[in-house]
């Protein structure tokens, strides 16, 4: 969230319990929010929905912001510990295929017969998924969204080192379950 803080004046108002410096925060970091959300779990419609639990844990936690320290810094910790819990629940039994998955894998995918690459997307992105709803977003934010180690670091509240740490863990356990993958079905 690279907006400009707010007056530290609404921030202490907000921190205060002033309704229209929610509001006013609100408005600003709405879509920045919405934004990281919908990047951690992949689904517009339930980021939606987080978004509006991350503003409602924001509300009712204001007496515990600093407002010597950055709002967005702070809204995106929540939106990551809202989008945690999310991943964790059972609401997400079935993700659908990610659509930035190329359509024809390579060719080292199962050759050219579509049945088995759409096999080996849908393997894949099964085992994506059962990763360990930390490293999944760890994984999601640094290998699909390409967000650099330092930004998912701060969301996080986590070194640079051990952001790297679960990403190495999450490749590990990735390539393990699909060590197995069997593309030689011709």
């Amino acid at each position: 969230m690279e907006l400009l803080e707010e007056p530290a004046e609404v921030l202490e108002e907000f921190a205060a319990g002033d309704l229209n410096a929610f509001e006013s925060l609100f408005r600003q970091y709405q879509r920045e929010v919405y934004g990281w959300i919908v990047r951690i779990v992949r689904d517009p419609a339930a980021a939606e929905d987080l978004t509006i639990e991350t503003f409602w844990r924001i509300h009712r936690a204001h007496a515990r912001f600093d407002p010597r320290c950055s709002f967005g810094a702070w809204a995106r910790r929540i939106a990551t510990n809202v989008a945690i819990d999310f991943l964790k629940s059972a609401r997400v039994r079935e993700v659908p295929l990610d659509p930035k998955l190329p359509a024809q894998p390579p060719s080292t995918w199962g050759g050219a017969n579509p049945a088995i690459q759409r096999e080996v997307r849908e393997r894949a992105h099964l085992a994506f998924n059962q990763l360990p709803a930390k490293l999944r977003l760890v994984a999601t934010l640094s290998l699909i969204e390409d967000v650099p180690h330092r930004e998912i670091g701060e969301a996080l509240n986590l070194s640079t080192a051990a952001v790297k740490s679960r990403l190495f863990r999450a490749i590990r356990m990735l390539r393990k379950k699909l060590a197995n993958l069997d593309t030689s079905h011709d």
